[in-house]
C-alpha cells in the first residue's frame, strides 16, 4: 500500500509481521459478544456520534503509544524491567502468561537467504559435499543436484559430484564450530554457521537452532542494552526468538532472514553480548498448555499495555523508557476516507478499547463514517492501513468514551508464571520467590493453595465449567502471601486469610486495571457474573481492601 504523506512506521528493533493475526469481525449493532480467552464477556457499545470536527482537506489527530503490533513481549519494556532488576524469567512470564519453560534439543533450522541467488562457497578448514571431502583451498558451487569442486573461487573444475540433497556442509558437523570451519560465500566472504544449499531454487542455510538464534539477536535488539543494565532483556529475547522459530516450524511457516520471520544476519552479525545471552539460555523455550512451542511474537514498544491475543494482556510499566511510549500523528481526512471507501469523511471514533493504560487503553475497534457509508474496523487493521506506529491510539477531540471490552485472551498479572531458565520437562517447576519469602513458607503456602484452588475449580464444574481449562501452575502472588492459578476464562486467587475465590470477565479486568493485589488485596468472594451471560445492572466485587462496583454497560468500575 502506498505510504500516506506524513505517516510512517519506523522499526528500530523487532517490529513483527502480522502473520497469524486473528482480527475480529466487526460486531453487529447492539450488544456485542467479545471473546476473552474463550469466555463470553458482554459489552454494550455506546452510541457514538461524530464529536470530532472534520472538513474536506482537514486532519484527524491521533494520540498514540508504542511501536509495533504490541502482541507478546515489548522489547523496550523488557529493557526497562531489566534495568529495574527483573530477571529474564520474570520478564518472559510477565509478557507470555500461561506458558511454561521447557528445554529442547539443538535441532536444525532451515533459513531462506533472500539476498543470495547462488551457492559458491569455501571454508578455510575444508568442506564436505555428500560423502566427498573438499580440501582447504578448494571451493564448491552448486547447480541443481550437481556439486562442482574447483581449485578455489573461480578456479578450474576438479571434480563433479551428484548429491541427493544439494547441500555443502562444514568439515565437521555440529553446533558452535570454530571460525576456520565456517562456510563463506565466494566474492563477498559472507560467513555462515551450519550448511549452505539449494531448496526449490532458493538458497538456504541449515544450522543448529541456537546457532541460528545467535544470528538473529543482533538484528532484533539493541546490543548496547547489555552495557546499560539490560543483559536480562537480551536473555529474554533469546528465549522468545528460539521459541518463535520452533513455533514457526510447528505450523509449517517458512523461515527466512527478513522480518517476515526474524531478521537473521548469519555469523557476520554476531556479537559476544548477544552470544552470551543465547548460551546462558541454551535450549530454553516457552510451551503452551498442550506442550507445543508458543508463538512468541514480540514488538518494539507496547506503549504501556500489550495487545492480548495469544497471551493475556498486561500493563507494561517497563515501556516508560521507550522513545515510542508517546506519539501523535496527523492523518488527512481525505486519506482516511479513500483508504476505507466511505466518501467524504464525517466521523472517526474509537468505539471499543481495552481500558488498560493511558487514555482508554489500546483501541480495539474504530468506526469510520462518511458520506458514502460507515464501516467498523478492527484497530489493528486501521494501524496497518494508515501505517500508524501501533493500534494503541485515541482520537484528539473525541468526547464520547469507547466501550471497554476485555482483550481476546483476558488480562494477566505481574507475578512470574514460568519456571526459571534451565528447567527440564518432567522436573517440577521452580516458583520464583516473592520478596522476603523463604522456601519453607512458600512450600507450605503452595501446598495449601493447590488444595484450595483445586477444590474451587471442582466446585465450579472443572474444565467444562465457567473457568475452563487450566493454563498454568499455581504461582505465588507478588506480595508473597497469596497464590493464583490461571484458567482459560479467569483466575482463582488464594490466601490462608481470604480463602480461594475466582475472578473472571469484567471483575478480573477491573481488578487488574485498579492495581490488582497491591491496591485491592485478594478477592473475598467469587465474581464470575459476566461469564454466565449479559448483565444490565451494576454489580459488586468484594476484596480485602475495598469493593469494586462494576457497570456492565460501560465495562468500567469505581472503587469504594
Amino acid at each position: 500500500m502506498p505510504r500516506i504523506p506524513g505517516l510512517y512506521t519506523t522499526r528500530p528493533i523487532g517490529g513483527r509481521a502480522a502473520y497469524g493475526a486473528r482480527l475480529r469481525r466487526p460486531a453487529a449493532a447492539g450488544v456485542a459478544l467479545i471473546l476473552a480467552a474463550g469466555a463470553a464477556v458482554w459489552a454494550v457499545p455506546q452510541a457514538v456520534d461524530s464529536d470530532v470536527s472534520l472538513t474536506v482537506g482537514g486532519e484527524v489527530t491521533l494520540i498514540g503509544h508504542g511501536n509495533g503490533h504490541g502482541r507478546g513481549m515489548g522489547q523496550w519494556g523488557a529493557f526497562g524491567y531489566a534495568k529495574q532488576g527483573w530477571t529474564s524469567t520474570q520478564i518472559l512470564s510477565h509478557y507470555y502468561g500461561g506458558t511454561t519453560a521447557g528445554k529442547v534439543d539443538n535441532v536444525d533450522v532451515s533459513v531462506i537467504l533472500t539476498g543470495e541467488t547462488s551457492v559458491n562457497v569455501f571454508a578455510d578448514a575444508g568442506l564436505k559435499v555428500g560423502d566427498v571431502v573438499v580440501a582447504p583451498g578448494q571451493a564448491v558451487s552448486l547447480s541443481g543436484s550437481t556439486a562442482t569442486i574447483t581449485t578455489g573461487c573461480g578456479g578450474g573444475a576438479v571434480q563433479s559430484v551428484e548429491v541427493p540433497r544439494p547441500l555443502v556442509s562444514p568439515i565437521t558437523p555440529g553446533p558452535g564450530r570454530p571460525d576456520p570451519e565456517l562456510i563463506k560465500m565466494c566474492g563477498t566472504n559472507a560467513t555462515f554457521r551450519g550448511s549452505l544449499g539449494l531448496d526449490g531454487g532458493r538458497v538456504i542455510n541449515v544450522l543448529p537452532l541456537d546457532d541460528y538464534v545467535k544470528g538473529v539477536l543482533p538484528k532484533e535488539i539493541y546490543l548496547n542494552w547489555a552495557d546499560e543494565g539490560g543483559a536480562e532483556a537480551l536473555k529474554a529475547q533469546a528465549v522468545a526468538a528460539r521459541t518463535y522459530a520452533l513455533a514457526s516450524i510447528d505450523i509449517s511457516k517458512p523461515i527466512d532472514d527478513t522480518q517476515n520471520s526474524q531478521v537473521y544476519g548469519g555469523f557476520g552479525g554476531e556479537d559476544p553480548r548477544s552470544n552470551a545471552a543465547v548460551d546462558a539460555t541454551a535450549g530454553i523455550v516457552l510451551n503452551k498448555a498442550d506442550g507445543k512451542p508458543a508463538f512468541t511474537e514480540f514488538s518494539s514498544s507496547t506503549g504501556g499495555a500489550t495487545d492480548g491475543r495469544d497471551f493475556p494482556a498486561v500493563i507494561d510499566d517497563g515501556d516508560a523508557i521507550s522513545p515510542f511510549h508517546d506519539w501523535t500523528a496527523a492523518v488527512s481526512s481525505d486519506s482516511i476516507a479513500s483508504t476505507f471507501g466511505v466518501g467524504s469523511l464525517t466521523g472517526f471514533e474509537v468505539i471499543e478499547a481495552y481500558g488498560m493504560g493511558a487514555e482508554n487503553g489500546r483501541a480495539a475497534k474504530v468506526r469510520i463514517s462518511g458520506t458514502g457509508g460507515t464501516v467498523e474496523v478492527p484497530a489493528q487493521e486501521v494501524r496497518t492501513k494508515l501505517q500508524l506506529r501501533s493500534s494503541f491510539f485515541s482520537v484528539q477531540g473525541q468526547e464520547s468514551k469507547p466501550a471497554i471490552v476485555a482483550p481476546p485472551s483476558g488480562v494477566g498479572g505481574n507475578a512470574p508464571a514460568v519456571p526459571v531458565p534451565g528447567v527440564v520437562p518432567g522436573v517440577p517447576p521452580v516458583t520464583p520467590s516473592a520478596p522476603g519469602a523463604t522456601g519453607d513458607t512458600l512450600s507450605q503456602l503452595l501446598a495449601l493453595a493447590e488444595a484450595a484452588i483445586g477444590g474451587k475449580f471442582s466446585e465450579l464444574g472443572g474444565s467444562s465449567g465457567l473457568l475452563g481449562a487450566v493454563l498454568g501452575p499455581v504461582e505465588v502472588t507478588p506480595s508473597g502471601t497469596g497464590a493464583v492459578q490461571q484458567f482459560q476464562n479467569g483466575s482463582v486467587f488464594f490466601s490462608p486469610e481470604s480463602g480461594a475465590h475466582a475472578l473472571g470477565g469484567l471483575s478480573l479486568l477491573n481488578f487488574a486495571l485498579q492495581g490488582g493485589e497491591s491496591v485491592l488485596g485478594l478477592p473475598l468472594e467469587d465474581s464470575l457474573s459476566t461469564l454466565a451471560g449479559p448483565l444490565t445492572q451494576i454489580f459488586q466485587s468484594r476484596f480485602e481492601n475495598g469493593i469494586l462496583e462494576v457497570d456492565p454497560t460501560t465495562g468500567l468500575a469505581t472503587r469504594r
